[in-house]
């Protein structure tokens, strides 16, 4: 009689146990979710770059004026909650920073930006306001970052 090639049903196990190890300990090394929030952090500090420059740059062209829906703060108030605040910057006209001189003719924005993952229909998710504590300065924040990440400007 030949003798018999293969695999035991133990030599098999042994290597499934071996690759789920391996499996976890890269799942866990990877951590997708920590992953996943940064790469929302990025587009939220992306996002506050792009409102906080449209700001400035209207400031500039108009004599140092910020847009009057811009209310009065300080950066305590612009981290605090993502929605329906005072300070939450409006995708419409359902709340009270409605940034229209922004977005009049694609000058500074064409859109608002909306935050990954705390943006409604109505709220960007972005906070907006003139710091009473640095001579009226317009501070641009984002309340919803992840991983204990705090993002504004001009920090």
């Amino acid at each position: 009689m030949s003798p018999k090639f293969g695999f035991t049903l133990i030599e098999i196990m042994l290597i499934v146990a071996a690759l789920a190890v391996l499996a976890g300990a890269t799942i866990i090394a990877i951590n997708p979710g920590r992953q996943l929030a940064d790469a929302h952090n990025g587009v939220r500090r992306a996002d506050v770059g792009v409102l906080w420059n449209a700001a400035e740059q209207y400031a500039l062209d108009n004599h140092g004026s910020l847009p009057a829906a811009i209310p009065e703060g300080i950066l305590a108030d612009c981290t605090g909650s993502a929605t329906s605040t005072e300070f939450t910057i409006c995708r419409t006209d359902a709340c009270d920073v409605v940034l229209t001189e922004l977005l009049e003719d694609g000058k500074y924005l064409s859109e608002i930006p909306a935050d990954p993952t705390a943006a409604t229909d109505d709220y960007s998710g972005y906070n907006i306001i003139k710091d009473t504590e640095h001579n009226d300065r317009v501070t641009v924040c984002s309340p919803g970052a992840e991983n204990d990440e705090v993002i504004y400007l001009p920090n």
